[in-house]
């Protein structure tokens, strides 16, 4: 918020590494998050109801994609000044439902991106973290700001984004046990192992010694694979890699977002 309100006409309409989208398209996009989250959740207002079947992950990233597009052409009527104000309103509120949430409880919304059909409510938050964490790098890269992308604000962004190997290894046929390994490296960084086991993969914390398939890259460069803000050209050149071909492919489609 300190950021927005320190900006300029000329910044913004700059443009950002989201498609089609300036800043102010990025800003008004986190405010829609927000008004969706406050409105179908707190206040149980109906959802908008999808023109034709959702019939699967295609279907679905599809719809939002609409709802998105709907929103921001709408947003642009607005000044920057009231952009900020709506955000101010809206931020605060949906920081106080969380907080009454129990964090194991049934998400309101299940986390798609990591291939589930139900959640906890500490993963439908996280997921919301992430969410407005990498929309406001897109805004910050946009306009020359300092990242927060220290281990406060970036560790944890990395951290939730592990669950998308889920969804990017589901039907990758491999011996139970089998793991690849990857370490990011830098202040927020980490290492993670993905196993397989027979009802699917799990993602854990730590170096599994064994693993013959393993990935290495720096936090920059995670995080822009995991929120399509990297030509995947480019993500081969900074991703160090050895091991099982068809797990490293996998490597280079993970997102921690509905694309």
């Amino acid at each position: 918020m300190e950021l927005l309100r320190g900006l300029t006409d000329e910044e913004w309409s700059l443009p950002t590494r989201a498609p089609d989208w300036t800043v102010r398209d990025v800003a008004a996009h986190i405010l829609d998050g927000q008004v969706r989250r406050l409105s179908f959740q707190r206040d149980q207002h109906p959802m908008t109801a999808p023109v034709g079947t959702v019939t699967g992950y295609r279907d679905l990233v599809k719809f939002l994609n609409e709802l998105n597009t709907d929103w921001t052409r709408a947003a642009r009527r607005m000044s920057s000044q009231v952009l900020i104000q709506f955000l101010e309103v809206t931020g605060p509120d949906v920081a106080e439902l969380f907080r009454c949430l129990d964090p194991h409880g049934p998400a309101f919304f299940p986390v798609a991106w990591a291939d589930e059909s139900r959640s906890e409510n500490w993963f439908d938050m996280g997921r919301e973290y992430t969410e407005w964490w990498h929309h406001q790098a897109q805004i910050r890269m946009a306009v020359g700001a300092p990242p927060l992308d220290d281990r406060e604000w970036l560790n944890p962004v990395l951290e939730l984004s592990m669950k998308a190997f889920c969804r990017a290894f589901k039907d990758v046929h491999v011996e139970p046990e089998t793991s690849f390994v990857l370490e990011i490296f830098g202040e927020a960084g980490g290492t993670w192992s993905i196993v397989a086991n027979p009802e699917g993969w799990s993602v854990f914390r730590g170096d599994q010694p064994s693993a013959a398939t393993r990935a290495r890259c720096d936090q920059d460069t995670a995080w822009k694979l995991f929120f399509n803000a990297l030509p995947e050209k480019e993500a081969r050149g900074r991703i160090e890699t050895r091991g099982d071909p068809s797990l490293l492919e996998r490597l280079f489609s993970v997102r921690g977002v509905m694309v």
